[in-house]
């Protein structure tokens, strides 16, 4: 049995695995891109959350994990009236990927063998419920994108072609990585992404050596390894599912809403995305920490995440996104308070 390096042994990145951590509380935030060096661990923590999260009650036999049995699709002809769980999916999608692949297509064999028309489910079917994973996602090809700006606009796939006429649930969690030296998002399927981080290599040795150390001993004995981490693990996913609970609940004081407003203004953020996003995933955030309300302490904690990609470039500012949203945040709020720093 193959075995994930557990999520909570990642050494820092922390920005990373709090942004990953939130949508699973939350994954209406809308994904996470995630930008940086090669060997930072960003594909290593997407399959990690995979194994960290709770399984999902599904219909057996059912090819878009359906949770219940009038959700199956009617061409689905294999599912059956029970439900059982299985593990979060987590899909791949690879770069080479074709068109047929991602969406589905006409079952060939069956089409052949029967004389059958029969619909093969392709990955966007299998992520549903899930995560679809793109690494290396700037190098995209460009009718994947679009297939996938479509999907995520509407949570649907749908497939009209060689005399099918198919649709079915493709509600996901995208994730993205990347190396930005290697090209950009086009802005269309970089908005679409809730939630992006940079990573980086760490700088400091008694960092990197930790990294090496826990490395080796999770490829000496895997099993060995995950025992060690398995309360923290546990503990981590306890804390998820409180969350999710809690979510519904936490409130939204009318000042929080003005200053989510206030903040995208400043920043000249466009269209009101970036104040939803901000919003949901200060939510989520709240829920973490046990909060009954957001905070100004929530926003301020992940706008850097929620906002530095919907930034327009000012050419006469050389500093990052996230340092001109950590600086608007002072203007906007006032400076951060000496003992919280």
């Amino acid at each position: 049995m193959r075995h994930s390096f557990p999520f909570a042994a990642i050494v820092g990145q922390d920005d990373m695995k709090r942004a990953m951590v939130l949508t699973a509380v939350d994954p209406g935030i809308g994904g996470v891109l995630v930008m940086g060096d090669r060997g930072t661990g960003k594909s290593t923590a997407v399959r990690a959350l995979a194994a960290l999260l709770p399984p999902i009650r599904a219909v057996v036999g059912c090819p878009v994990n359906a949770a219940r049995r009038r959700d199956v699709p009617d061409w689905a002809q294999h599912a059956e009236d029970r439900v059982r769980s299985i593990p979060t999916p987590v899909v791949d999608l690879p770069l080479g990927a074709t068109e047929d692949r991602v969406t589905g297509a006409l079952d060939i064999e069956r089409a052949l063998v029967d004389g059958e028309k029969a619909f093969q489910p392709g990955l966007l079917a299998r992520a549903n419920r899930g995560y679809l994973y793109i690494d290396e996602v700037n190098l995209l090809e460009d009718h994947i994108v679009d297939l996938l700006l479509d999907v995520a606009q509407s949570g649907e796939n749908v497939v009209e072609r060689e005399g099918l006429s198919i649709r079915h649930a493709a509600r996901f969690v995208l994730v993205g990585s990347g190396n930005p030296e290697e090209g950009e998002l086009r802005p269309q399927l970089l908005d679409r992404f809730g939630l992006m981080v940079d990573v980086t290599s760490p700088r400091d040795v008694d960092t990197r050596v930790e990294v090496i150390r826990r490395r080796a001993a999770y490829e000496a004995d895997p099993a060995g390894f995950l025992r060690i981490w398995k309360a923290e693990q546990d503990g981590l996913r306890t804390s998820i599912l409180a969350a999710r609970k809690a979510l519904p609940q936490v409130a939204t004081p009318s000042d929080t809403l003005r200053d989510c407003a206030g903040l995208c203004i400043a920043l000249g953020s466009d269209g009101l995305r970036g104040e939803l996003t901000l919003l949901r995933t200060a939510r989520a955030l709240a829920a973490m920490d046990g909060a009954s309300a957001v905070a100004r302490s929530h926003l301020r904690e992940v706008a850097p995440m929620a906002l530095q990609h919907r930034l327009r470039r000012d050419p006469m500012d050389e500093s990052g996104s996230a340092t001109r949203i950590l600086r608007t945040m002072d203007e906007v709020f006032g400076p951060l308070p000496a003992a919280a720093e």
